[in-house]
């Protein structure tokens, strides 16, 4: 029990934390200086609440909410922090909810290609009790070690296998969540079809918090291949990487698993750090291609990967490409694109952009902005890569994030996402909407559909006790 007279370290009711004391014990909450010993992840912001709980049941959860409700105090859901656009900053008068501690296995279902997991549970971790029984979740990230299960099904995370087996709305097959009100919905179906009314998961699925709680999943999971074979392709244009990517898909043999653009300033940064060379591979290709195929057998695979190569090389006779003959050489492929920590050390909070483009207007759409960025400010070489098999493009300008006046930020978002939902595109691919998206959201959504988020999130949440001030305010 925390002492009535004795000085609050934060600035919520004494008797609040002592409810929260009851539910989880003292030493499952953080106070004050406490709270600053822990990792806030990407952002210092994601504590500026002074307290944070950390509860090890649905039923913690729930207890909790209802005394947040009780109170009037609002909460701040967190997984492994690892979000860029500040879907988890908290503020004072607030209290954060951490997953931490529910970061349990449930159950693997091996012959169903199934698990039910809690939400504080890492992909990484995932992924690797599901290898004992050669299954992956389908889907991967780099941040794999400390994304939760959790906090990938309140963005919709995407990742680097979404043009094959979706994104985590097409993962989860149910789930548990705690509703503002504190009551448990409960929807652990473990099966693929399910026409029993409305499926109201997808509430929750990209809702980033505001709507409920995640706290288990059921996620489908996928066989892991027996072989994989990785090659880096040096690439004259977009069109080009796009037909090795249309090659990839239609391999005789096996199944393309990646197909992941660096652009040239990108591939740069990160060939240069972990100082990575090949012979006959020059440095200054416009873009470099990992393809990754999966199958039965590693050298059928290669030899789909040469395939590959020959009928690039009838059009594209400059190109080059690096076949990895290893796994240390395939880990080394990887690095170069996923090292964006590296962007973040060299600029400081970077702002960084997450679109998603159809496919048919992806070079269009880069020989546009490059040269329109540039127009803003002479020094901006921005950092391009991403998920081409899907059009999803990472940009990420090389300034501190500091250096970004505020109209200088409306003239960049306004050449990137200048006609996307129009061309059938999105200003938001996998990051989400958090708090720095909010205007984004309000500038390119469909008014009715942000009418309708609206009311849903008042219907559900009308005294904003989760998460407020994310995706719609």
């Amino acid at each position: 029990m925390i002492d009535q007279n004795a000085h609050s370290t934060t600035d919520l009711p004494i008797a609040f934390l002592n409810e929260i004391d009851q539910i989880i014990g003292r030493s499952n909450l953080k106070q004050g200086d406490a709270v600053a010993n822990l990792d806030y992840g990407i952002t210092a912001a994601n504590f500026g609440a002074t307290a944070v709980a950390f509860p090890s049941s649905t039923q913690d959860v729930a207890a909790i909410i209802k005394s947040a409700v009780a109170h009037g105090i609002s909460v701040v859901p967190q997984g492994g922090r690892t979000g860029l656009v500040g879907g988890s900053v908290s503020a004072p008068g607030q209290i954060v909810l951490s997953t931490a501690r529910l970061n349990g296995i449930v159950e693997i279902y091996p012959d169903e290609r199934v698990a039910v997991v809690e939400a504080g549970v890492t992909l990484q971790a995932l992924q690797h009790v599901a290898s004992a029984h050669s299954l992956e979740p389908g889907i991967d990230l780099p941040s794999r070690g400390s994304a939760t299960i959790g906090g990938m099904v309140s963005t919709n995370a995407g990742g680097i296998s979404a043009f094959r087996y979706g994104v985590m709305r097409h993962r989860v097959l149910g789930l548990e969540a705690v509703l503002p009100d504190g009551s448990i919905f409960s929807d652990l179906t473990r099966v693929v079809k399910n026409a029993a009314g409305y499926d109201l998961k997808h509430l929750f699925i990209g809702a980033e918090g505001t709507l409920g709680i995640v706290t288990k999943v059921a996620i489908e999971l996928e066989p892991v291949p027996a072989a994989t074979a990785t090659a880096l392709f040096g690439l004259p244009t977009v069109e080009a990487a796009l037909e090795a990517t249309r090659l990839g898909l239609t391999v005789q043999y096996g199944h393309m698993r990646a197909a992941e653009a660096i652009w040239n300033s990108f591939f740069s940064l990160t060939a240069g750090e972990h100082r990575w060379s090949a012979t006959d591979y020059a440095s200054n290709y416009p873009v470099n291609l990992i393809l990754s195929l999966g199958g039965g057998a590693e050298e059928p695979l290669q030899m789909e990967l040469g395939r590959i190569y020959e009928e690039l090389s009838e059009n594209y006779p400059d190109m080059a490409a690096v076949v990895a003959t290893s796994q240390a050489q395939e880990a080394a492929l990887w690095r170069l694109r996923e090292d964006t920590d590296l962007i973040y050390r060299r600029h400081p909070s970077a702002p960084s952009f997450d679109v998603s483009v159809p496919l048919s207007q992806i070079e269009a759409y880069v020989a546009r902005c490059l040269p329109e960025l540039r127009s803003i400010d002479p020094i901006f070489d921005p950092y391009l890569f991403g998920h081409i098999a899907d059009g999803n493009l990472h940009i990420v300008l090389n300034a501190a994030g500091t250096d970004l006046a505020p109209e200088k930020a409306a003239a960049v978002e306004s050449v990137l996402y200048r006609d996307l939902r129009q061309s059938g595109g999105s200003f938001s691919a996998e990051h989400g909407v958090g708090s720095k998206r909010i205007h984004s959201l309000r500038e390119t959504a469909d008014p009715v559909k942000f009418a309708l988020m609206t009311q849903i999130k008042s219907a559900m949440d009308g005294a904003r006790t989760l998460n407020p001030g994310k995706v719609i305010g």
